[in-house]
């Protein structure tokens, strides 16, 4: 695409941007799925490892001032800036509507992001490359659901009420590993860890601190974290994979919809049995059916690409 052709894109990556940021709210929709869908995963990818690159050579580059302007120039930002613009939108005007529909409907909520997150598990599956070795891939991934069933356990109430900001920092730097992977969501890990509404809230009433040590730390995370696990799924694809899938599904006990506990409606205590299931159940159903539909469309716009590249060689 030419450099004149690029700006005619701008609203549509405008509107890429909200609906990956949309869906970073919502745990289980995974971002990075929302982008392979909509066509922008591998330039994004592509941009970001350009921007990390760039201020790399700044740091530690033996010409840094002309290598960083160099580097920088390479950066896609007819992609970059109207989708941050987009996503920022996205997360600042619907932060709080979203955290007050969890609050108020603790059951129902976590019914809906349990439909997500299981229904989400299909996505790192097919991406596995061809079977090596079925019994180390049954111990990686039994283990990492194990270790994640037990870690969130210690996570006995729904969120911290004053969370430390090198956690968030931390956290954030995780959580932002959810662009790489289609169908690994950042917002799960956060209510995972107890940092979902306090993240939300901190959004929705403009907590300059908060969010600029959770920017910061996403920022770290995707310069950093993000790079090593590129590494780990260019050298080690199928266990990186087998572990992540792994681990959504241990940390699904932080979503069981029925929970007690810690004298908080929504902790991640005890897990109970279902009172009035129907409607947190009808919500799981509709919510895994939304992925499913969201996996089928990435498939077949995959194919259709797979289809043209084809047919013009």
């Amino acid at each position: 695409m030419s450099d004149t052709a690029r700006p005619i894109h701008t609203p549509w990556n405008a509107l890429r941007g909200f609906l990956i940021g949309m869906a970073e709210l919502v745990p289980g929709v995974s971002g990075g799925t929302i982008a392979l869908v909509t066509g922008v995963y591998e330039r994004a990818l592509d941009a970001a490892s350009s921007l990390g690159g760039a201020f790399k050579t700044l740091v530690v580059g033996p010409d840094r001032a002309a290598g960083f302007r160099r580097r920088i120039s390479d950066v896609d930002w007819w992609l970059v800036v109207p989708l941050l613009v987009g996503m920022a939108c996205a997360i600042l005007f619907a932060a709080g509507t979203v955290e007050h529909l969890v609050a108020a409907n603790p059951e129902n909520a976590r019914g809906l992001f349990f439909g997500l997150v299981a229904a989400s598990l299909v996505v790192p599956f097919r991406l596995l490359p061809k079977r090596k070795n079925l019994a180390v891939d049954i111990v990686s991934f039994v283990v990492a659901a194990g270790v994640a069933f037990f870690l969130v356990g210690f996570a006995s109430s729904g969120s911290i009420d004053s969370p430390n900001f090198v956690f968030v920092f931390v956290a954030a730097a995780v959580a932002v590993c959810a662009l790489v992977v289609p169908g690994v969501s950042g917002s799960f890990f956060l209510l995972a860890v107890g940092l979902y509404s306090p993240t939300l809230q901190a959004v929705d009433e403009r907590d300059l601190a908060y969010i600029g040590v959770f920017a910061l730390g996403a920022l770290i995370g995707l310069f950093t974290v993000v790079r090593v696990i590129r590494v780990l799924l260019d050298k080690y694809r199928r266990m990186t994979l087998l572990v992540m899938a792994g681990l959504m599904l241990g940390s699904l006990r932080a979503l069981w919809p029925w929970q007690g506990g810690a004298g908080s409606d929504d902790g991640h205590g005890a897990l109970l049995a279902p009172t009035d299931p129907l409607v947190p159940i009808l919500l799981a159903v509709g919510g895994a059916a939304v992925v499913l539909i969201l996996i089928a469309v990435e498939t077949a716009l995959t194919r259709r690409r797979v289809g043209e590249i084809s047919s013009s060689s």
